[in-house]
């Protein structure tokens, strides 16, 4: 789509060759502007061109009649793409994990949580996906300590956050974890403002919260 800015510059470019009587504009007036066909090169550069002229000739080169009719158009462009334009949604979002081992986090994810192994890289493995229904964990390979000391558990540092749609799924699912020996930095919790959540730790001591709505 044109820019009316652009084409203002582009405008006072022409007006401005045609003063310093660059041959080239010659042609490009001569084509474009009826009233300057019958004239040479020389009559074109000594004729009188005003910046009214230079805005029909970027017009007509667009194939408008005149700069009116090319700022209406352009106008009507703009407001028609603003019109049609979808807004980007997102659709998804992963988290990432750092860990020591991908087979162990691995494990941990699909015997306790649920997950499935989306897939897994490398040879020994060192970047792999867990997934249960929408939720995704990027798990990363790390060798060494991503934090100092306890500074996760202490301050309560998520690394991790899940949510549920329904308040009774997220008791169920306190519960369907709770009797395989997840180990919990967190037990089921009702919040101030009425939801209820939870926060597992994972074999290296990352933080994932699981939450419900309020009720």
């Amino acid at each position: 789509m044109p820019n009316l800015e652009n084409l203002k510059k582009q405008a006072k470019q022409y007006l401005r060759w045609h003063h310093e009587r660059y041959y080239p504009v010659a042609a490009e007036i001569r084509a474009t502007l009826p009233r300057f066909r019958h004239l040479d090169d020389n009559e074109i550069l000594e004729a009188r061109f005003k910046l009214s002229d230079a805005h029909e000739l970027v017009a007509r080169q667009l194939g408008f009649d005149g700069w009116l009719a090319l700022k209406s158009g352009v106008q009507a462009m703009s407001t028609q793409i603003r019109e049609t334009m979808v807004r980007p949604v997102l659709s998804s979002t992963s988290a990432q994990l750092f860990v020591t081992d991908i087979q162990a986090s691995c494990d941990f994810f699909t015997d306790k949580l649920g997950f499935t192994v989306d897939f897994v890289h490398g040879e020994p493995p060192f970047y792999g996906q867990v997934i249960r229904d929408k939720a995704q964990l990027a798990l990363r390979l790390v060798c060494e300590p991503v934090f100092v000391g306890d500074i996760r558990e202490r301050e309560h540092l998520l690394s991790a956050s899940i949510t549920v749609d329904a308040a009774d799924e997220i008791k169920r699912l306190f519960l369907e974890f709770q009797s395989v020996g997840v180990p919990f930095h967190q037990t089921l919790t009702k919040e101030p403002w009425g939801a209820r959540n939870f926060i597992v730790l994972d074999p290296d001591r990352n933080l994932i919260l699981f939450a419900g709505p309020a009720e």
